[in-house]
């Protein structure tokens, strides 16, 4: 008879205690590694010069230890001067290959601006890489924060990666770019228009005539109804609203519109300027002159201006009334305006018998 002894069961503590115990291990090693870049940097300093050494090793003495990390003053100063270098460095590098790109690539304009911000990213995103590298910062250490951390940038970053992933969208459909015109809604619900100058990464930079810029969020470009003056063509077409005298020669008016409009250097030939009777208002018959122009930008509001004053002088010359307004008043008769219609007349024939007596 053969008796297999089976083996010991392991106690659930003794496996479990040299688990934590390499976690705790693990944990500490990172720790202590958090900033190890500084103790490298100080040693090839050390090589390099005894000199800077001592200095290096007086600031690294003035510190202070949390847990098993120590901060001193040499590693403060260290990380200031590696963020700034990692700053200089990303402008730097940013601006070179934006002029890169402009030299060897032949884009539209909203295809430069787009690959220029992707380009950005891309370099800010490797300059960060490079300093965490040169602070030898060991991430792992983080990861105990890193869940709460993610979820609070991820609530607090919400409206900004919004405006940003829209701008991109924006840029990569064409519906909006640099110099395009579009009508602007203020806070008081007044409509005016402007000209865009910047699309940035949270918002664009819309100015008006009037020299505000308004700041208007990517996403609410997405979400809301723009009004494009020039998405698929520059060409405006503007009315001017003119009211002539009952009296008057319409078609001559109409020739005398057309003529005013036409003198107007900034409105186009092709199309033409034409001329619309609207209706017959209660004091002037009212027309509309039609009339296009392709520079928004430059206002709409002084090329009307303009078309008025050529079209003054031209009805003065040839004598076009312009009407004030006209009313018809019925007065319904009652004793009292009966009395007062007495009186009157009774006043207005004494002083005709006075005048005769005279």
């Amino acid at each position: 008879m053969t008796v297999t002894a089976e083996p010991p069961i392991a106690d659930a503590t003794s496996v479990a205690e040299p688990v934590a115990t390499a976690t705790a291990a693990a944990t500490e090693a990172a720790q202590n590694d958090a900033l190890k870049g500084a103790d490298q940097i100080k040693e090839a300093v050390a090589e390099q010069s005894m000199t800077i050494a001592q200095i290096v090793d007086y600031l690294d003495s003035m510190g202070v230890t949390v847990g098993d990390t120590r901060f001193s003053v040499w590693t403060a100063l260290l990380v200031v001067m590696v963020i700034a270098g990692v700053i200089i460095f990303a402008r730097v590098a940013s601006k070179g290959a934006h002029a890169l790109l402009k030299r060897m690539t032949r884009l539209s304009p909203t295809q430069s601006l787009l690959a220029e911000k992707l380009l950005t990213m891309a370099v800010w995103a490797f300059a960060l890489l490079i300093g965490i590298d040169l602070l030898g910062i060991d991430l792992t250490a983080l990861a105990v924060f890193s869940g709460a951390f993610g979820l609070a940038i991820g609530f607090g970053l919400q409206k900004t990666f919004g405006n940003l992933i829209a701008g991109m969208i924006l840029l990569m459909d064409r519906s909006i770019k640099p110099g395009d015109v579009i009508a602007v809604t203020d806070m008081a619900g007044n409509e005016t228009f402007g000209q865009i100058r910047k699309i940035g990464i949270r918002a664009i930079s819309v100015t008006t005539r009037d020299e505000r810029e308004y700041l208007i969020p990517n996403e609410n470009l997405m979400i809301n109804q723009v009004e494009n003056w020039s998405y698929s063509s520059r060409n405006v077409r503007m009315q001017v609203p003119v009211g002539v005298s009952y009296n008057c020669d319409i078609h001559k008016a109409e020739e005398l519109m057309l003529e005013a409009a036409k003198k107007v250097k900034r409105v186009l030939e092709l199309p033409a300027p034409s001329v619309w009777l609207n209706g017959y208002g209660d004091s002037s018959v009212d027309f509309t002159i039609h009339c296009w122009i392709r520079d928004p930008e430059a206002g709409v509001g002084n090329v009307r201006s303009e078309v008025l004053k050529n079209l003054w002088d031209l009805f003065q010359e040839h004598g076009i009334e312009i009407p004030f307004p006209q009313r018809d008043i019925n007065l319904r008769g009652n004793a009292q305006f009966e009395q007062l219609v007495a009186a009157i007349a009774q006043r207005v024939d004494a002083k005709t018998d006075v005048k005769s007596g005279d």
